[in-house]
């Protein structure tokens, strides 16, 4: 192979500025190539995405290039709601894993369903011990309702119970995303389904129900059966912004009663003819649900806002320095 010759590998792992690309079966180490930090910061390598790879079998490669992500799953910045953080790339499936018991909420829920369709992936509920729940069934309503486009299933890592309801989606070449608090049982889930330990996993603490970060970082694995999973570290929230399609998606039935109200600038409180007041009468629309869609849209508006306005501040600070230099000339 030609020193300069590029191969597509896929980056399975990140840590800080060297990456770890799997490059036919092989786990190769690699920095990012000469001025690829000031030409493509806002397209630095993420876990899952395809690069172009200068392969070095006796040291350090190179990464010279991402391929165009098929789709990107992303959130605010912890520290910065003026930026996204960009989390995982090219998936087909987010587990949204989270158990039976203190974990559970629904909220939080109805969040991650968001980031998955705003980012173009399919979202699958996974409700995890539910041989601990003495009605998961109940649970498992609760959950559909909050969008028509999930898919919801109740197991048991422990006993089966439920297991060959996820069987179809691991199919070869298929990419599965795992998200949820820690604790939930994710690795556990995998490795059941994968038939042997390949994620580490945690006991879980008696007195709250939850467990501690397996997971301290993003990583690729791949699964006999060809297909990959992305395990991510445990989140208990989950911020939005930016996130205005998937907010769409998982309330758009909400939001097409919205238009159907007498009045435009309607705040479903007072005002007679109101589509939402009459659906929520009629049980026709969840009450708690609507107010959840409200709290998240607001939360995605207001983060917007301030994204916006760093931005603006950005540019300002460039004139400014533009100005100078000028001047200084």
């Amino acid at each position: 192979m030609n020193s300069e010759e590029k191969v597509l590998g896929r980056v399975i792992e990140v840590r800080k500025n060297s990456f770890i690309v799997d490059y036919e079966g092989k786990e190769a180490y690699a920095k990012l190539k000469g001025r690829f930090y000031e030409e493509k910061a806002q397209n630095l390598p993420i876990v899952g995405d395809f690069v172009e790879l200068i392969y070095n079998p006796s040291g350090e490669s190179m990464i010279a290039d991402v391929v165009n992500r098929r789709n990107v799953l992303s959130r605010p910045d912890q520290a910065k709601t003026a930026t996204m953080q960009y989390m995982v790339a090219n998936i087909d499936y987010c587990f949204i894993v989270t158990s039976l018991n203190e974990d559970y909420s629904f909220n939080r829920i109805a969040r991650y369903v968001s980031v998955a369709l705003q980012g173009e992936a399919i979202p699958i509920v996974i409700l995890t011990k539910s041989d601990l729940c003495s009605n998961p069934g109940r649970y498992v309503r609760e959950v559909e309702e909050i969008s028509d486009k999930i898919r919801v299933h109740a197991v048991s890592s422990i006993y089966g119970i439920g297991l060959e309801e996820l069987e179809t989606y691991f199919e070869e070449g298929k990419t599965i995303c795992l998200m949820g608090s820690s604790g939930a049982g994710k690795s556990t889930l995998i490795n059941t389904i994968a038939g042997e330990e390949i994620m580490k996993t945690n006991e879980i603490r008696e007195s709250d129900s939850t467990g501690k970060h397996t997971t301290t970082h993003r990583q690729l694995i791949h699964l006999k059966n060809g297909v990959d999973v992305i395990d991510t570290p445990g989140m208990r929230e989950i911020g939005l912004a930016g996130a205005d399609d998937g907010i769409t998606d998982t309330f758009e039935d909400i939001i097409e009663l919205e238009g159907m109200c007498k009045f435009r600038n309607c705040k479903h409180d007072t005002e007679p003819g109101c589509a939402i007041k009459a659906a929520i009468a009629s049980g026709k629309l969840n009450e708690k649900r609507f107010y959840l869609y409200k709290s998240l849209d607001r939360e995605n508006t207001v983060n917007n806002y301030a994204k916006m306005k760093e931005i603006a501040k950005k540019h300002k600070l460039m004139e400014r320095e533009s100005m100078k230099m000028k001047f200084q000339r």
